[in-house]
Parts: structure tokens; sequence; C-alpha cells
């Protein structure tokens, strides 16, 4: 497992403005390679927790249910990610802590189809937030 990449896919999350290029890397690389998962841990973040649950909202326009209990953590990385399910569409998410910085992707149609919707996402305080941002996100990341 060549876990340098995972320094590759850091920098594609943070300039990468093509959101599928940055989640088929993610895919191709990782997300697929069951020796990967074993690498981190389970763990629990609040944050996107949180993320997860209000993206999907925004992303779909309404309340869905959201089944999330699979976050992994890999210490040394300083990277979360995880499958989800939200109102039935699969989804996933990558998130790493030290840039503040992850993406969304979730199948845009229930059952799926290879319509996939995206939403970059970042921590920042509020009063850094741009005017056009609400909540933490960009209405610009949810494509």
């Amino acid at each position: 497992m060549k876990l340098d990449l995972l320094q590759e896919l850091k920098q594609k999350l943070t300039s990468e403005t093509d959101f599928s290029k940055i989640w088929l890397f993610y895919m191709d690389n990782f997300a697929d390679h069951p020796e990967f998962i074993e690498i981190g841990k389970r763990a629990y973040n609040k944050h996107l927790d949180s993320v997860v649950r209000q993206t999907s909202e925004e992303m779909f326009g309404k309340k869905v249910k959201i089944n999330h209990d699979l976050t992994i953590y890999i210490p040394e990385h300083k990277f979360f990610h995880g499958p989800f399910q939200a109102g039935g569409r699969i989804g996933g998410f990558i998130y790493f802590e030290d840039v503040r910085v992850g993406l969304i992707a979730v199948s845009a149609d229930h059952p799926p189809t290879g319509m996939v919707k995206y939403s970059r996402f970042t921590e920042l305080p509020i009063s850094k937030m741009p005017k056009r941002g609400f909540g933490g996100f960009s209405k610009q990341d949810l494509n």
C-alpha cells in the first residue's frame, strides 16, 4: 500500500476544481483496497458527522436519514475516511484534519446510478467565512 499517495490526494483535495478527479483518485488508490481500511482505526468525529448530515440535506433539499457509523482514522496522516448512506443513497467522505479540508461524494439517485453529487468542505472559523458561504460550506462547492 503506497501511503505516500495520501500527500498527492491532499494536494488534489486543496487545489483541484474537478471534484470527480479527486474522488476517482481516492477510489482508485485507496478505497477499494482492503489493506488500506485495515491501516486505520475506527473513530467518531462530531464535526464530520455534522458535515455529512448538513451537506446531505443541502444536496437533496430536504432532511434525509443518514447511516454513518464506519469512520476510519489514520493518525499519522491526520486522515479520516468512510462510507455512509443518505436516504438510501450510497456515499463516502475524505477529510484531512491538518488542512481542515474534505470531500463528500454521494449518489445523486436512489437506487444508485452513475450520477454523483460532490461537495468540498472546509472547517473555517465563522469570522473567516466568505460572505457567499453558509454553515462552513460554499454553495459553489455543492455540485
